[in-house]
């Protein structure tokens, strides 16, 4: 191995890259646009949902009840509406997602101690969306009704509100969120975009880089030369990993700096992973170029051998306990798992290579085999 030969390769590799404009916005720009893209087109977080209210009581009862989704941050309030039917038209437009439909003698009937109903209309059009959005209001309903049922026992029984609550609720659970204190899922989501943003942009800079001197042909140069197979390789993969790398520091910087995600992992653990995570991805590009012969053919084959198992099977959106038992094989067969629980586990729980080290090792043996497939695959002598 001659490292003279190596950084000749890489040098000449990394001068025609920057030296194509559009190759250069694709390595920097893409990564940075998707993540922007993704972090902001995957949140997942139900807040500020419009809902009106049809209130034929209009009694300081009805009021009150009204009020505590007046003040909630997962519901935006667009008004009152007159009649049911023009409540529907709203829901179908989209205008509202909620009507919440309040009937006449609601104060009344509740100071009798007669119990009704409080027709709410979900829009259905999304299930996850509408469930979470029924429970909502189940909570809020909830609390309510638990309120007004500890005022009515304090009152009967002369007692004071503080007794009262602990002979409605004598046992009440206190849950504690650990990790991701504020629940939020840009917390979540935010930090699996950098795993997927460089397992997707990673092994496409490099195919493309490398069927480049194919369809030039000045891989022939390569053939008659005496730089070695793995002088060549290294040489040529070395420039996107360099870039890949300079991309995990980027996204990292977008994630903490610009989504307020908190990491408080060790750094140098993170990039040192990321760059193992570079390596592995890097190959899976090194593998595609060398078994096709055009940029488009590379583009199309890295675009669907690395997004579609990501977005499957890497933990991106559905949690790998939650797959089924054939999907969470496939998800270990794919690098994509290992770096989501690397990149999670770094930014929200803190840990480090004494928790992920099993990943870490599983990155670097896909870097190997990779590697060595890559190793394998090429030959100095041309193809017919």
């Amino acid at each position: 191995m001659n490292l003279g030969r190596i950084a000749a390769v890489a040098w000449k590799e990394w001068r025609e890259t920057i030296r194509d404009r559009m190759f250069v916005l694709l390595a920097f720009l893409l990564p940075v646009s998707w993540m922007f893209v993704f972090g902001y087109g995957l949140v997942q977080d139900v807040e500020h949902i419009p809902f009106g209210v049809i209130d034929r009581d209009h009694t300081a009862l009805s009021r009150d009840y009204l009020y505590r989704f007046f003040e909630s941050r997962y519901f935006s309030f667009q008004g009152y509406i007159p009649s049911e039917k023009e409540a529907d038209g709203l829901l179908q437009s989209g205008k509202i997602r909620v009507a919440i439909v309040v009937p006449e003698q609601f104060e009344e009937r509740l100071l009798r101690g007669q119990s009704l109903g409080i027709q709410t209309l979900i829009d259905g059009t999304f299930p996850l969306r509408t469930d979470i959005i029924k429970g909502y209001v189940i909570a809020i309903n909830s609390a309510f009704t638990g309120e007004r049922l500890v005022n009515y026992l304090a009152r009967r029984s002369g007692s004071s509100v503080e007794q009262a609550e602990s002979q409605v609720h004598p046992i009440r659970v206190e849950v504690r969120y650990l990790y991701n204190e504020e629940v939020r899922s840009t917390w979540s989501m935010v930090p699996a975009l950098v795993m997927f943003t460089l397992m997707v942009s990673s092994p496409l800079l490099t195919a493309l880089g490398i069927v480049r001197e194919k369809e030039t042909g000045s891989i022939y140069n390569i053939y008659s030369s005496t730089v070695t197979r793995f002088e060549y390789l290294a040489g040529k993969l070395l420039p996107y990993v360099v870039i890949s790398s300079m991309n995990a520091v980027i996204l990292w910087t977008i994630a903490t700096q610009w989504f307020q995600v908190p990491f408080k992992g060790n750094p140098a653990f993170f990039f040192a992973a990321s760059v193992v995570f570079v390596l592995t991805s890097t190959g899976i590009g090194l593998i595609v170029s060398l078994l096709v012969r055009t940029q488009i053919a590379a583009l199309v084959i890295t675009m669907v051998v690395s997004m579609l198992p990501t977005i499957l099977f890497s933990g991106l959106i559905v949690p790998v306990s939650s797959l089924s038992r054939g999907s969470q094989i496939q998800a270990h067969l794919f690098p994509g798992m290992y770096y989501t629980n690397i990149v999670r586990g770094a930014f929200l729980k803190g840990v480090g290579l004494e928790v992920l080290w099993l990943d870490v090792m599983a990155l670097a043996l896909y870097a190997l085999l990779l590697r060595g497939a890559g190793y394998w695959l090429f030959t100095k002598r041309p193809r017919s």
